[in-house]
């Protein structure tokens, strides 16, 4: 399926999911903290209210009286209101209540144990009670010589710890469907520059770009090295690698300074667009270069290299080939040609006024070839004088007369 979609939709596809994630992941990690936070802020007040019970002298001395509740209920509940808790409860160290929010438990052993508080020692937790699960905090009462003799308990239901956070939660819930659709559309956005960047080609499009890239680049006759601002090869083809008999692999990023000789490395550095010759070893190469410095500053240049070895030998036989040509026709005959014919169509040719190869031919009986190619020789060394005779048909015929008649 995702070969099948374009590159605009598989990059917002995986950014969308990856937002919906961290998303997600922040949104359970925030709603943990605010949870434990919750509860935390209730410890503290439920522990606060639970010691300002246990430390009021009216709530200590109504534990001497013959009817203690009658004293405590009215002020556990004022208290309990006013701190908008669940329950106060006082009992004393055999567990009976002297408060509750029911009447009708005042007189009847606590539900829980109440065996850590009365030990001296502060309890926190959650505990099923008469009205329910609940999170509560039971603290010690002491008397006046600091004896344990009673409990005050303090909590909230659960049930009513959940619907404050599924209340708090909403809030949460809309950041996190606002952080998503911001994160949708800052992918949208960042999906955009991206196909910009490389022209909005697809990934089959680059894949074939880079391998006709790479395929046309090594199969080159000419070699390229690219060289990065730092000096250092970015690029080079097999063709090049060849010409410095090297290789490739050991090429790249290696500083051009190293592996260039100092010539192709001063013309690397200063640039030549027509061309220059360089010997590089058993090759006679052909360089041009893009400049490698702008105001001062160094960028990146290109080094193209091709290899006139063949031609070079080409020339020279050419050359070596033209010489001799030119020496046999200043000094003697050309190949093919003797001395006796020459003189012979010399002679002929003095005899008339001018004739062409075909008359000078029939007059030796020799061919009209022949004939023309000593005719030529003689007019090449100015022997003779070589003209054209438009007065007949077809092509204009070649005639020619002596120069030096004998």
């Amino acid at each position: 399926m995702a070969s099948k979609m374009t590159l605009r939709m598989q990059l917002l596809a995986l950014q969308a999911l990856i937002v919906f994630l961290v998303t997600l992941a922040t949104g359970i990690t925030a709603g943990a903290f605010q949870e434990n936070a919750l509860r935390e802020a209730y410890k503290d007040r439920m522990q606060a209210v639970a010691q300002s019970v246990a430390a009021l002298p009216v709530v200590r001395e109504a534990f001497a009286h013959e009817d203690p509740a009658a004293v405590i209920q009215p002020i556990a509940e004022v208290i309990r209101e006013a701190s908008d808790l669940a329950y106060v409860v006082v009992a004393n160290e055999d567990g009976i209540r002297y408060s509750h929010p029911n009447p009708e438990r005042i007189g009847e052993r606590v539900s829980t144990d109440p065996s850590i508080p009365l030990g001296g020692e502060i309890y926190v937790g959650t505990q099923t009670g008469t009205l329910g699960t609940s999170w509560r905090v039971k603290v010690p009462i002491r008397d006046d010589d600091g004896g344990v003799i009673g409990t005050a308990s303090v909590g909230i239901l659960e049930s009513e710890l959940d619907e404050e956070f599924a209340s708090n939660l909403a809030w949460l819930i809309s950041a996190m469907l606002a952080a998503a659709v911001l994160g949708v559309f800052g992918a949208a956005w960042v999906t955009s520059v991206i196909r910009r960047r490389i022209y909005r080609l697809e990934p089959h499009q680059i894949a074939a770009l880079v391998k006709n890239q790479e395929t046309t680049l090594h199969r080159l006759s000419e070699g390229v090295i690219t060289v990065d601002g730092e000096g250092r090869i970015t690029l080079v083809n097999d063709a090049a690698a060849r010409f410095l008999d090297r290789d490739a692999g050991d090429l790249d990023g290696a500083l051009a300074d190293d592996v260039l000789g100092p010539e192709l490395f001063a013309l690397l550095h200063e640039g030549e667009s027509a061309g220059r010759p360089v010997i590089v070893g058993s090759h006679v190469l052909v360089a041009r270069s893009t400049a490698s410095e702008d105001d001062g500053a160094d960028v990146g240049a290109t080094l193209l290299l091709r290899d006139h070895t063949e031609l070079h030998d080409v020339v020279r036989r050419v050359e070596a080939a033209d010489a001799i040509i030119a020496f046999r026709q200043r000094f003697g005959l050309p190949k093919g040609l003797s001395g006796e014919t020459l003189e012979r169509v010399s002679a002929a040719l003095a005899a008339r006024p001018e004739a062409s190869a075909t008359e000078i031919g029939d007059d030796l009986q020799i061919s009209r070839v022949s004939a023309r190619r000593y005719l030529e020789h003689l007019a090449a060394t100015g022997q003779a004088v070589r003209s054209l005779d438009y007065g007949t048909k077809g092509r204009p015929s070649a005639r020619y007369r002596i120069t030096d008649p004998r």
